[in-house]
């Protein structure tokens, strides 16, 4: 399948489109994502390690803050991201709005797949999306962070922050 790359800076294809931020560190309170137009479905949310190594027990939680309303958690914190090295995966699987994001430390491989319980993906408002960084932020430890949804009005756009 060609991946077309929209003059707008979107990946087009595979199921949806994809936000791409650049690397920084996890610190509390960062805005990652930026919706506008309307509601998305988010089909997967995956931060890559780039420079690990970083010794802060930081974990990561998502949470979206809609122009209607407060912001609301939509995973859980993960397990300590200490330690965790270049090439290592945090994903969110989207069993519940409180499930921890699952840890991966597989050079940039992992399984991934919607779960029979929610198909795969959350709904979120147009407002941002931002992270909350517990016991962080990380130090030297930068991560880069992808988005593949898919709009639910026309005009939808999703940015990255960074």
């Amino acid at each position: 399948m060609t991946t077309r790359i929209t003059t707008d800076g979107y990946v087009d294809g595979a199921g949806g489109l994809v936000t791409a931020t650049g690397a920084a560190l996890l610190v509390t309170g960062t805005t990652v994502f930026t919706i506008a137009g309307g509601p998305i479905r988010v089909a997967d949310l995956v931060s890559y390690v780039i420079v690990g190594g970083d010794s802060t027990a930081a974990t990561l939680r998502w949470s979206a803050d809609g122009t209607d309303g407060s912001a609301t958690t939509f995973s859980g914190a993960s397990a300590s991201l200490a330690s965790l090295a270049a090439g290592g995966i945090v994903y969110c699987d989207f069993t519940t709005l409180a499930t921890a994001p699952v840890i991966t430390q597989t050079n940039g491989v992992a399984l991934a797949g919607p779960t029979t319980s929610t198909g795969g993906g959350v709904y979120l408002p147009a407002g941002i999306v931002t992270m909350t960084v517990g016991s962080g932020p990380t130090l030297t430890a930068t991560y880069k962070h992808f988005m593949r949804w898919v709009p639910l009005a026309p005009g939808v756009t999703v940015t990255a922050a960074f």
